[in-house]
């Protein structure tokens, strides 16, 4: 056997001298982007976001009752309606966010939408007002905790009149509770749905 076969045999392959590198980096980048880089940022988040980065919790009576970030179904009259909600297998289930995906001449639309202003008519009888759209339909993500301003003054009356309240007493509930844009300039005001009806309940 030749000198030159010999170290043609001794030499690596050039797929294993590539191999201790590339684990090498992955292994580097996993510690870095699982790890430090998550880490680094959820602790600047603890310290100047505490509250958001703790989910934006509500608690009342030292105990938690939901999010500022996430709706509840209400369907009792006495108490504001949220927007409706097309997650599985319940409303407002955090863990399935999602679109009804129905299109606007989707039957099943159109009957969701009826059966929601139906609901409204018969607790409220007396209102003959045009039903605000975010009241009849779904959010994109299906757990929106806010309605517009509009649809919480559309339910002031009933609840007023439910609770023996002043409509004046909840329209000021309302406009307490009324957030503004994002940053100011994003979106519309809206009213938290949660937070406005924990404010009804503590009305004495």
């Amino acid at each position: 056997m030749s000198a030159k076969s010999t170290l043609a045999m001794q030499e690596p392959a050039p797929q294993q001298g590539m191999l201790r590198p590339a684990l090498t980096v992955f292994v580097a980048l996993s510690i870095i982007t699982g790890l430090l880089y998550p880490g680094l940022v959820a602790g600047i988040a603890r310290t100047v976001f505490p509250h958001e980065a703790a989910g934006s919790l509500i608690v009342k009576d030292g105990k938690t009752v939901g999010s500022e970030l996430i709706g509840q179904p209400f369907s009792d009259p006495k108490y504001f309606w949220g927007r409706l909600s097309a997650t599985a297998p319940m409303p407002y289930n955090g863990a399935a966010s999602v679109g009804s995906n129905l299109g606007p001449t989707n039957p099943a639309l159109t009957d969701a939408a009826k059966a929601r202003i139906d609901a409204l008519r018969e607790a409220d009888p007396g209102n003959n007002a045009p039903v605000p759209v975010d009241l009849a339909t779904a959010s994109g993500s299906g757990l929106d905790p806010h309605i517009s301003v509009a649809a919480a003054q559309y339910q002031a009356a009933r609840v007023a009149r439910l609770r023996g309240l002043p409509t004046l007493k909840v329209e000021a509930l309302i406009a307490a509770n009324t957030e503004g844009p994002g940053l100011g300039v994003l979106g519309e005001p809206g009213v938290n749905v949660l937070k406005l009806n924990l404010a009804l309940d503590a009305v004495k």
